[in-house]
């Protein structure tokens, strides 16, 4: 069945699988050649399998419900597991030449790490750019109008996160990557701050999830938070948790909403719970992502 999800044991097992299948050219190219001589197809070079993210994400659920029976994908399956598991098998197979096929989106540091390439979405199923969205709790203007106002303000590009995102990568510390952008990039952080006046350690705790995207963005709002003088607490959590604790006030805000696709389900379950602060970056995109060494341009392409 389409829908089966697997676990994240085939996701670290996706080498090995791709080993049995009987592996690459020794060229680098990523056609295969199966018993009888024939060329074997690009489902047979990945055992039809997808390289995904945590389950709860709108992109994992718009691959395996729209995605995979509009194309005709009956055969394929989505594994499951996170964002540092799908990037991690992706550069085991990029090292070596392999054929893989993840579940993407943008802005992200693997894009800065590898070549890698979109499919082609000719059914428009991914739909077009995302926005990321500043989420707060009810309230949250009348108990602390100077972060309110901050958060409101707080925009960027996404040369600017996939700069934080890139530090992080190379081994910085997520808190000091963020306050290194912050010093360097005094014109940009002068606009979120603009009309904020300085607090003297009034609490905020702000949540988010272990995607690098959101981890950078969070880290460097946190920085900005505190140069005015919040104490700001950061906790990780689940999406659907993060979503969960805005609702009902145990935090405060967040800045990584992904609409109107991979959050709609949580936005839609507590919609008049939280407020939108509206988008805090524009341009990002979703889909099926792959080595730009392998010779497929579309998703259409995986039914052969």
């Amino acid at each position: 069945m389409f829908k089966k999800l697997v676990g994240i044991t085939s996701a670290l097992a996706l080498s090995f699988s791709l080993a049995a299948c009987g592996g690459t050219e020794t060229d680098g190219s990523t056609s295969q050649e199966s018993e009888g001589g024939s060329t074997a197809s690009v489902g047979e070079q990945v055992d039809y399998e997808i390289v995904g993210i945590d389950p709860g994400a709108g992109i994992m659920k718009l691959t395996i419900n729209d995605v995979l029976p509009e194309y005709g994908l009956d055969d394929w399956e989505v594994v499951e597991g996170s964002g540092a598991a799908m990037t991690a098998a992706l550069k085991k197979a990029y090292d070596k030449e392999e054929p893989i096929i993840i579940t993407g989106w943008s802005p992200h540091w693997k894009f800065a790490s590898f070549d890698l390439k979109y499919l082609d979405d000719p059914k428009g199923i991914y739909g077009g750019a995302e926005d990321v969205n500043t989420i707060a709790r009810l309230g949250l203007k009348e108990d602390h109008p100077d972060a309110h106002k901050l958060l409101d303000q707080f925009n960027w590009e996404p040369e600017h996160i996939e700069t934080v995102m890139n530090s992080i990568q190379e081994g910085n510390d997520p808190a000091d990557a963020a306050e290194q952008w912050v010093s360097e990039n005094d014109e940009l952080v002068s606009a979120w701050t603009e009309g904020v006046n300085e607090v003297n350690g009034e609490e905020l705790k702000m949540l988010y999830v272990a995607w690098d995207d959101v981890i950078a963005s969070t880290h460097v709002v946190e920085s900005v938070l505190e140069s005015v003088g919040y104490e700001v607490e950061l906790v990780q959590v689940d999406a659907g948790p993060m979503w969960a604790g805005i609702a009902e006030g145990s935090g405060d805000a967040m800045v990584g909403a992904w609409l109107p696709t991979t959050h709609a389900d949580y936005y839609a379950e507590y919609e008049g719970k939280f407020e939108d602060l509206g988008a805090n970056l524009t341009g990002t995109k979703l889909g099926l992502v792959v080595p730009s060494y392998m010779d497929i341009d579309s998703i259409e392409d995986l039914k052969e």
